[in-house]
């Protein structure tokens, strides 16, 4: 792996798709086991009765003795070990990096949605359907789009000093909720959410502004390719997705792995001495209220680039 390339595109763009991807047979045997556990469709989902008799929130996400991650870990030990992530892993945070958080994510699509469901969501910003999947299934994170974000929103208090890495399990092309980054965006550190952004239709760029007056124009990329597609980016780079428009669920690895050794000088410190702005927040967000229940409805991402499939300027 070329590391200086590394430290380029991540100190400049915020994100690095490795070149090279996990082999596809194996994406697809991972594939195989995680739906061998469960019917992907419409059955995933509560009925409106059921869900307004006992409505929760919060505690909906995988975790600890509910996540499938943990149960198939022998089969992802083949990305857990991959030769290329590891060497980008051991560059940017050390040799000794410390694995923080895995799960399996996965974009539902549109036409899966019960009715009333789509109704009580429409315009919120993050659409994690977890609150309305029957609870023997929250052993994986499912959203239906979800707004412009920062992977350190879960993080209050941390540094930046840890990285995302998605792995696509099977190909994933503009109808299957692709990954939409912008380039750039991590130089301003941690900002609240909703982030201020605004799309500027002649450029097909967002206006991002910060505190004290900070803007600049981020372009949107469009993360598309085939199985075994393996992106890493920072904690502070803003990116999201729109709904799955496509025929099936797009099912993929996320994966938070950071810094352990604070006193050694590794990547991830040359890509955070180019930031200009907080590495850290201690309120990372404020479109919830204190049960989990989303209280603001806007969403940059679905609002934007419907408008620009319109054609409208």
């Amino acid at each position: 792996m070329d590391t200086s390339e590394l430290d380029v595109r991540l100190s400049k763009d915020g994100f690095y798709v490795l070149p090279g991807t996990i082999q596809p047979a194996a994406c697809q045997g991972i594939l195989d086991k995680v739906r061998r556990g469960r019917r992907f469709g419409p059955e995933l989902f509560l009925d409106e009765a059921s869900f307004d008799a006992n409505p929760i929130y919060k505690g909906v996400n995988p975790r600890p003795g509910r996540n499938l991650f943990d149960t198939l870990h022998d089969d992802v030990r083949v990305v857990l070990d991959d030769v290329m992530l590891r060497s980008c892993l051991s560059h940017l945070l050390g040799e000794d990096y410390e694995h923080i958080h895995h799960k399996f994510v996965c974009g539902i699509p549109e036409h899966w949605i019960p009715q009333w469901l789509r109704q009580r969501i429409y315009g919120n910003p993050v659409n994690n359907l977890g609150p309305y999947v029957r609870p023997e299934y929250r052993d994986i994170t499912y959203f239906y789009g979800i707004d412009f974000h920062q992977d350190i929103i879960d993080w209050p208090d941390r540094l930046a000093d840890f990285v995302t890495v998605y792995v696509y399990l099977h190909p994933v092309s503009a109808s299957d909720a692709p990954l939409h980054i912008l380039r750039g965006s991590h130089l301003f550190g941690a900002t609240e959410f909703p982030h201020r952004l605004t799309l500027q239709r002649d450029t097909q760029e967002y206006r991002y502004e910060a505190a004290g007056g900070r803007q600049c124009s981020c372009e949107c990329v469009k993360l598309m390719g085939p199985a075994g597609t393996v992106a890493v980016w920072h904690s502070a780079t803003l990116h999201g997705t729109q709904p799955d428009k496509g025929d099936h669920e797009r099912i993929s690895l996320r994966l938070l792995f950071g810094k352990r050794n604070p006193g050694r000088q590794v990547g991830i410190d040359v890509v955070n001495d180019a930031i200009q702005g907080p590495l850290s927040l201690s309120r990372t967000r404020r479109d919830l209220s204190a049960d989990g229940a989303a209280v603001l409805r806007a969403n940059v991402i679905n609002s934007g680039l419907s408008a620009l499939s319109r054609g409208e300027s």
